[in-house]
């Protein structure tokens, strides 16, 4: 008898798709991956072909087979990762009517932006009994907008799905979400575990218009004869309908205890932490989604992570090499802990937590004619820490007096002098794993506790996870509680203008004919 004790972790990311082959300690043994492009033909949109991510799956999953040799007949099962918050309408064929409209798409805004400001209470009971802070990216507020700007195809969508949904509607022939996904979209009550029926009115669709709900343990026995086809592997391997990318990557890096702390800075960034029962904040500000019954993921998504080193590199470095991003990082080295005073504001691309305000604009404050770029690279730096920190600052209550441990991924990784910031600001030892792909591990951690070769999630195989570890300075703590102090009022202050400074900018722009 063969051991199945191989498996594969399937994460769709807003850019590529990742497909990694596991053994049975965590180890990475091959993957492959396809990357596909974001779309943007009208302001504020940001949009998928659903058929090329489904066949970017296909590919991925297919080369990760060959490339395992011998190894494919002993994998036991498929599990997956996905991003969140993303919205394809669809017709009674299962045929696309849209285009998947993902997370960075803002076109709602509008219809946020009134619901706030009319239906205040009833916001903040919506975030309640959702987790999801208010914000263009949820299909709550997707489908409002597609309602009103594109009637004819909200009439004619048999359903409103995600693109894990799409994927595994094409490989099984049936509309299914998981429950950390369906929390993502606004419309899931996280008391009662079905779709929420106010929510539901809200976006004026009925739950028969969505997939049906299932656990993230879910799983189906064995594969369709259009997947073992697909990927080449045997028909008795299981698929695990998982959860999405931002719990998983918890569980991948191993940060599931209570005190461990997940942050990610990619182009974007997040900041997370795993509880035993759902935790909300008091005004809306943070997510709570869950990754099992008994695991719920709590923090904040940032737009501005290393979005921000790479435009401070395009206006002050204008060279393409990737050496031209170490020398920005040697020549802020050059400057003290706090950049003598200047501090950025980094909302170059309006902001999620902890603003959730999508006409947020970024600032440099304090400039001097003694600041120079080397100032100003420090100041992008820390501004995007500082920025995870005020969202920590909304979460730490549920760490209490416990060790908060750091467990740190993300493009930022590749800069010693960011990873420093991070510990000096949080003042918190920052393990950094050896692995790449925490989301695509978590989904078979998830797996394997789905299919029941784990008992605990808490059984993860943490002996093979090798750390970096950065220590905080001691002596750069007061100057960096100093600082942040500032950066929060600030931030207060500013956010009162954004709007005029989003009117006045859109006003100009038209008047240009830009």
């Amino acid at each position: 008898m063969i051991l199945r004790n191989y498996a594969i972790g399937i994460d769709i990311g807003t850019t590529s798709t990742k497909v990694v082959l596991f053994d049975e300690k965590g180890a990475a043994v091959a993957h492959h991956s396809k990357n596909y492009p974001l779309l943007s033909e009208e302001p504020g949109a940001a949009e998928q072909k659903p058929d090329e991510i489904y066949e970017a799956v296909n590919e991925s999953l297919r080369e990760t087979v060959r490339k395992s040799g011998d190894l494919a007949d002993r994998i036991g099962f498929i599990s997956f990762s996905t991003a969140m918050h993303s919205m394809i309408a669809v017709d009674s064929e299962g045929t696309p009517l849209t285009n998947s409209i993902t997370w960075a798409d803002i076109r709602s805004e509008p219809y946020v932006a009134a619901f706030k400001s009319d239906y205040s209470e009833t916001a903040l009971e919506l975030y309640k009994r959702t987790g999801v802070p208010l914000h263009p990216m949820t299909p709550l507020f997707k489908l409002q907008w597609l309602k009103n700007e594109h009637p004819d195809i909200f009439q004619r969508a048999e359903k409103f799905v995600g693109i894990k949904d799409y994927i595994l509607f094409r490989w099984f022939g049936e509309w299914q979400t998981d429950h950390a996904s369906a929390a993502a979209t606004g419309l899931w009550n996280m008391h009662t575990k079905k779709w929420d029926e106010e929510g539901l009115q809200l976006a004026d669709v009925t739950s028969e218009k969505l997939p049906n709900l299932q656990p993230t343990t879910f799983y189906w026995e064995e594969l369709s004869d259009v997947l073992a086809k697909k990927s080449g592997l045997d028909s008795s391997v299981k698929v695990v309908i998982g959860a999405t990318d931002g719990p998983l990557s918890n569980l991948g890096v191993g940060a599931i205890s209570p005190g461990d702390i997940a942050v990610t800075i990619g182009t974007s960034g997040a900041i997370r932490t795993t509880s035993a029962i759902p935790i909300l904040d008091t005004d809306g500000r943070t997510f709570c989604y869950p990754l099992t019954e008994n695991h719920w993921v709590s923090g904040g998504p940032v737009n501005n992570g290393g979005i921000a080193f790479q435009w401070i590199h395009d206006t002050l470095q204008k060279e393409e090499e990737s050496a031209a991003y170490e020398k920005l990082s040697r020549d802020a080295e050059q400057i003290q802990p706090g950049s003598e005073g200047l501090i950025f504001l980094p909302y170059l691309t309006g902001e999620r937590a902890p603003l959730w305000d999508a006409q947020a604009k970024a600032s440099f404050i304090g400039l001097t004619l003694r600041h120079n770029h080397n100032h100003m690279v420090r100041a992008v730096l820390e501004g995007a820490i500082l920025n995870l920190f005020s969202v920590y600052s909304l979460i730490k209550s549920q760490v209490g007096n416990r060790e908060v441990k750091i467990f740190a991924t993300g493009g930022f990784t590749n800069s010693l002098l960011w990873k420093q910031i991070l510990a000096d600001i949080f003042q918190t030892k920052v393990s950094i794993p050896e692995h790449t792909e925490s989301s695509c591990l978590g989904a078979v951690l998830l797996g394997r506790y789905a299919i029941g070769e784990t008992d605990t999630l808490e059984e993860a195989p943490v002996e093979t996870k090798q750390y970096e570890e950065i220590m905080p300075n001691p002596d750069y703590q007061t100057i960096y509680e100093e600082l942040f102090h500032l950066y929060q009022s600030l931030s207060d202050t500013m956010q009162t203008q954004y709007k005029a400074l989003h009117d006045f900018q859109n006003k100009h722009k038209k008047e240009s004919g830009k």
